[in-house]
């Protein structure tokens, strides 16, 4: 049996949101705001979201005209693309009055870095879909 795919869009979201919090407890520079726990849930879970599109959406497009220079330096350039990708994010929070900051280059990078294993990790714990075998 599959999880149905709202079901597996809530989790992808759930887990994003769970590593951006990861995130800006451990990541100096990577500032969310809110004066409660709810709004602070809140936040992240649009953020998981517009994390979500900005994936969706703008990574496919670099990563296609980058192809050259993702060869050249054997894939490594992923992690500035991640890290410029992160800092759009926290500014298309920014645009959105979210109480959510990344404060500059580095703090995307590791930021960056930081979503990718915790959500990878989570994945691994937490499938999208369950087979019924």
């Amino acid at each position: 049996m599959a999880v149905s795919n709202g079901l597996a869009f809530v989790v992808r979201v759930l887990v994003v949101a769970v590593s951006l919090w990861v995130a800006v407890v451990l990541v100096d520079g990577i500032e969310l705001g809110g004066s409660s726990t709810s709004a602070r849930i809140g936040t992240l879970l649009v953020v998981a979201l517009i994390f979500g599109v900005v994936n969706a959406v703008v990574k496919p497009v670099i990563k296609t005209l980058g192809c050259p220079l993702y060869v050249l330096t054997l894939g490594l350039i992923g992690l500035v693309v991640n890290a410029l990708l992160f800092l759009l994010v926290g500014w298309l929070a920014g645009l959105l009055d979210l109480p959510f900051q990344v404060d500059g280059f580095w703090s995307g990078f590791w930021g960056a870095i930081i979503v990718a294993i915790v959500g990878f990790v989570l994945h691994l714990i937490i499938p999208d879909k369950i087979d019924g075998r």
